[in-house]
């Protein structure tokens, strides 16, 4: 038979011993890719993609839950973009965990990227849970942008939020940023209605049945006051005698206010209460004091 009819042949048995260990070793890199990378790489995908889908979920719930309780546009506007950024977030670690079952080296990039000191392990442990509490903290709508606040033993007014961290600023204009696996427990100083809880300390020999009709006088005063009026949201109350404490007495007004006026309001309530008891010669306690509790300072 001539060589030109197996050409075929004659190529096969022309390829060097090297390349035929070259395509062997290439075929067991497939087939160990196939049978261990590519499974895992596959469930990344999927869980994230499952992510994805329940972000987009969440989204559109946020969307319905703030146009049925009214909520400011921008206020829900700033939410929904918290949550799609969460689904960049969400892509950014899959790839990440994609190019480390393939056996590339992510560390350089996550500092080519600015990232520099993220850290896998104890490191992303935390980064999860920042971004599992802001995403709760968020759909279940604990506070919103410019409400005033107390969390992780700091208070202030929102400034940002975002999935991972809530920044504050506090009456003294220092800027909080508080990690929100930091956040255990939110206590919201401004929502739906605040009480000012005013104690008066007068002399024990004042009259009592007078004092309270002095203070109820001036606390419903300032309720029909046109500057003031928007602001209280309910009828001021006088329930008595708070305390006797030796030569003093201390007499109790509650006044509901809206979301962020309390300082207001209660400014004003106790310097008409100043005014009145000069005029109508009610001595003040010893000391005089006229104070609100610890949570209502800041004023």
């Amino acid at each position: 038979m001539p060589l030109s009819a197996l050409p075929g042949l004659l190529l096969i048995d022309a390829v060097p011993e090297d390349l035929v260990h070259i395509f062997e070793g290439w075929r067991q890199d497939s087939i160990g890719f196939l049978r261990y990378q590519a499974p895992r790489i596959l469930a990344i995908i999927l869980v994230a993609l499952l992510l994805a889908r329940l972000l987009k979920v969440a989204s559109r719930h946020l969307a319905d839950l703030g146009s049925k309780q009214a909520f400011p546009s921008a206020l829900r506007a700033q939410q929904l973009r918290t949550l799609s950024h969460a689904i960049y977030h969400v892509g950014f670690l899959a790839a990440m965990q994609v190019l480390t079952q393939l056996n590339v080296k992510v560390e350089p990039l996550l500092a080519s990227a600015g990232i520099v000191g993220v850290a896998f392990g104890f490191g992303a442990q935390t980064l999860v849970k920042d971004f599992i509490n802001g995403f709760f903290i968020l759909v279940e709508n604990q506070f919103h942008i410019g409400d005033t606040v107390r969390i992780a033993g700091v208070q202030g007014v929102v400034e940002s939020l975002t999935l991972r961290r809530t920044i504050l600023r506090d009456i003294d204009g220092t800027v909080h940023t508080v990690p929100s696996s930091q956040i255990t427990i939110v206590s919201n100083l401004t929502r739906d209605w605040t009480q000012i809880t005013l104690r008066i300390s007068v002399s024990y020999k004042a009259d009592s049945d007078r004092v309270m009709q002095l203070l109820k006088d001036v606390a419903d005063e300032l309720a029909q006051d046109a500057r003031f009026k928007d602001q209280i949201v309910s009828q001021p109350e006088v329930p008595g005698i708070d305390r006797v404490n030796g030569d003093e007495v201390e007499y109790l007004l509650m006044v509901k206010t809206s979301p962020g006026k309390q300082f207001e309001v209660s400014r004003e309530l106790r310097r008409r209460i100043k005014a009145s008891f000069e005029k109508n010669g009610i001595e003040p306690g010893s000391p005089s004091k006229v104070f609100v509790p610890e949570s209502e300072r800041g004023t």
